[in-house]
C-alpha cells in the first residue's frame, strides 16, 4: 500500500464486479474509503465488506434513487473526494440469441467478402432496435453518469475539490456495427467529460474519462467469435485485464494527475491510437 489516495472517500457505481470491483480494490489498497453503488445488492455488499466500506443498491438510471443515495452519503460523510461513473450494460445481458446472431453475421460477412468481394449479409441493428432498448442503454450510461455527477457535485462543490472519472469506451470513438446505442452513449460520455471539465476547472474539480479497449470481464465473455476478430485487429493481439483499467483510475484520482482534466485515457492494446 502506497497511500496515493489516503483518507479520500470514493463512490464507485457498478462496483460489484468487473472493472468497478477492480477499481474499488485498487483504491482501497491505496488508502481510500470505498462506497459501492450497484443494482447487484448482495454482490456489492460482499465487495464492500471485504474492503471495509459501505454499499448501496442503486439503479443509476433512476434520478430519484440517485438523489436519495447521495443525500444519505452526504449525511454519513459530508464529503466525496472521488466519483467513478462506471455502471453500465452491454445490451446482451441474458440474450444469447443476439450473441449467436452477431457471430453468424460476422462469419458470413468475412466469408462473403473473401469469396466474392461483396457483402450480402447485414447487421440491421438500428432499423430493428426498439425504443426500450435504445433508452435503456442511453439512460443507464449517459443519463446515469449525469444523475450521479449532478448529486456528487452538490457535495464536492462545498470544498471546491474532487476528481470525477467517467467510463467511456473505444467504441465511443470508433463505433461498433452491432452496438449503435452503446457507441452513442459512450461517445456522449466522452463529450460530457470535456464539457464538465471546462465547467468545473474554476472549482478545482478535475473530470477525466477512461475509454477501455476490450478487457476480459463478464461483459466481454459473451462476445464469442468476435473475440478472435478483435484480437486479430489489436496490435498487442490480446484483451486487457481489469487491473489495466483500475491502475488508470488510481492515477486519475490521485494528486499525480493534478494537471489532468478533460482528458481520456485509453488502455486498449493499440486497438485505437490517437494524439
Amino acid at each position: 500500500m502506497s497511500n496515493r489516495l489516503n483518507s479520500k472517500i470514493a463512490v464507485i457505481t457498478g462496483g460489484a464486479k468487473g472493472l468497478g470491483r477492480s477499481i474499488a480494490e485498487k483504491f482501497y489498497e491505496e488508502g481510500c474509503k470505498i462506497i459501492i453503488c450497484d443494482v447487484l445488492s448482495s454482490e456489492a455488499q460482499k465487495v464492500a465488506k471485504n474492503l471495509k466500506g459501505k454499499s448501496f443498491e442503486l439503479d443509476v438510471s433512476d434520478s430519484k434513487q440517485v438523489l436519495e443515495i447521495f443525500n444519505y452519503i452526504n449525511n454519513l460523510y459530508n464529503k466525496i473526494d472521488i466519483l467513478v461513473n462506471n455502471a453500465g450494460i452491454n445490451g446482451f445481458e441474458n440474450r444469447p440469441d443476439i450473441i449467436e446472431e452477431r457471430n453468424r453475421i460476422n462469419k458470413a460477412q468475412i466469408r462473403e467478402y473473401s469469396e466474392n468481394k461483396t457483402i450480402d449479409t447485414h447487421f440491421d441493428v438500428t432499423v430493428n432496435m426498439s425504443d426500450f432498448d435504445w433508452f435503456k442503454m442511453i439512460n443507464t450510461h449517459l443519463s446515469g453518469t449525469f444523475f450521479c455527477t449532478r448529486e456528487a457535485l452538490k457535495i464536492m462543490n462545498k470544498s471546491n475539490s474532487g476528481s470525477i472519472i467517467n467510463m467511456g469506451s473505444v467504441l465511443g470513438t470508433t463505433g461498433g456495427p452491432s452496438s449503435p446505442h452503446y457507441s452513442a452513449a459512450k461517445g456522449g460520455i466522452l463529450a460530457y467529460t470535456r464539457a464538465l471539465a471546462r465547467e468545473l476547472a474554476s472549482r478545482n474539480i478535475r473530470v477525466n474519462a477512461i475509454a477501455p479497449g476490450y478487457i476480459d470481464t463478464d461483459m466481454t465473455n459473451s462476445l464469442g467469435y468476435v473475440k478472435d476478430i478483435v484480437k486479430s485487429q489489436t496490435p498487442m493481439k490480446k484483451f486487457g485485464v481489469v487491473e489495466d483499467i483500475a491502475w488508470a483510475a488510481v492515477y486519475l484520482a490521485s494528486d499525480e494527475a493534478k494537471f489532468m482534466t478533460g482528458q481520456t485515457i485509453s488502455p486498449n492494446g493499440g486497438f485505437v491510437m490517437s494524439q
